[in-house]
C-alpha cells in the first residue's frame, strides 16, 4: 500500500496527466517521472502507467461518444488494427533494439509540432481528405498502435495530425477520433502487462481517479475551445515530449 502522502502527491499529477492527453497527449512525460520516483522499476511503471491510462482515455472517449463526435461502429477496422499493432509492439518491446526509434522519435515530434504551428489546415473546419478509412486504419492504426505498445511518447499527437493530415478531420473531431484509438492501445497494452504481473494495481487506482477527473475537464475544454487550446498544446507537447526524449539520449550517451 502506498503511503497517504504518496498517494496524495501521485493524484494531481495524474489528474494533470489526464486533462493534458485529452487536450493533446504527453502526458505520460508526468506520470512516468513519477511512478519511478515512487520506487518502481521501469516495466512496473509503463505497466503501472497504462492501468491508470486507459480510465483516462476511456472517460474522454465515452464524453466524445455522447456529444455525437465519435460513432464507435464506423471506427470498427481502425479499433481493430489499432489493437492488433499495440498487442504487437507490447510483446516486441524487449526483442527490438528501441536505439533507431528513440533518435528518430524527437525528429517527428518536432516537425508535427511546426505542422501544427504552421499549417492552415489545422483548424475547426473539416479540409480535402487524402486516403480511404481502411488505408488509415491499415496504415496508422497498426503502425501508431505498434509504436504505443513498443515504445509510446506523442502517440497521441501521432494519431491527431494523422487524421488532420489525412483525412482531413477537425481539430475537435480528430482529437475526438484520437481518444478512441489511444483507449483501445491502452487497452492492448494493458492486458499483456496483465499476463505479466508488472502493474502495482493499488497505486494504479489512485492514480486511475485522478485520470478520470482531468480527462473530463480535458474533454469538455476540447469542445468548448477547439483548435484555439488544442494547437498551442499541441505544440507545446510535441516539444516537450522530444526535449525530453533527446535529453535522455543526451544523459545516457
Amino acid at each position: 500500500m502506498p503511503s497517504l502522502e504518496l498517494a496524495l502527491w501521485l493524484f494531481p499529477v495524474a489528474l494533470a496527466a489526464g486533462l493534458i492527453d485529452a487536450i493533446a497527449g504527453g502526458g505520460g512525460l508526468l506520470t512516468i517521472p513519477a511512478l519511478l520516483w515512487a520506487g518502481l522499476s521501469p516495466v512496473e511503471a509503463l505497466a503501472t502507467n497504462k492501468a491508470q491510462a486507459v480510465f483516462g482515455s476511456g472517460m474522454a472517449t465515452a464524453h466524445f461518444v455522447r456529444q455525437g463526435y465519435i460513432e464507435p461502429r464506423t471506427m470498427k477496422v481502425a479499433i481493430g488494427f489499432t489493437f492488433a499493432g499495440a498487442a504487437a509492439g507490447a510483446l516486441l518491446v524487449q526483442l527490438i533494439d528501441a536505439a533507431f526509434l528513440e533518435r528518430l522519435i524527437p525528429l517527428l515530434l518536432i516537425a508535427f509540432a511546426l505542422y501544427f504551428l504552421f499549417s492552415p489546415r489545422v483548424s475547426d473546419l473539416d479540409s480535402h481528405q487524402r486516403i480511404s478509412e481502411p488505408a488509415f486504419a491499415v496504415s496508422v492504426g497498426l503502425g501508431v498502435g505498434f509504436y504505443d505498445g513498443f515504445f509510446g511518447p506523442g502517440t497521441g499527437t501521432f494519431f491527431t495530425m494523422s487524421y488532420i493530415a489525412l483525412l482531413g478531420y477537425n481539430m475537435r473531431r480528430a482529437t475526438a477520433h484520437t481518444k478512441t484509438l489511444n483507449f483501445t492501445s491502452n487497452l492492448a497494452s494493458l492486458l499483456l502487462f496483465m499476463v505479466g504481473g508488472h502493474i502495482a494495481w493499488t497505486i494504479a487506482a489512485v492514480m486511475a481517479v485522478g485520470q478520470l477527473a482531468g480527462a473530463w475537464i480535458g474533454a469538455h475544454l476540447v469542445l468548448r475551445h477547439g483548435a484555439t487550446l488544442v494547437r498551442p498544446v499541441l505544440v507545446v507537447s510535441s516539444l516537450a515530449v522530444s526535449g525530453k526524449l533527446l535529453w535522455d539520449a543526451i544523459s545516457s550517451g
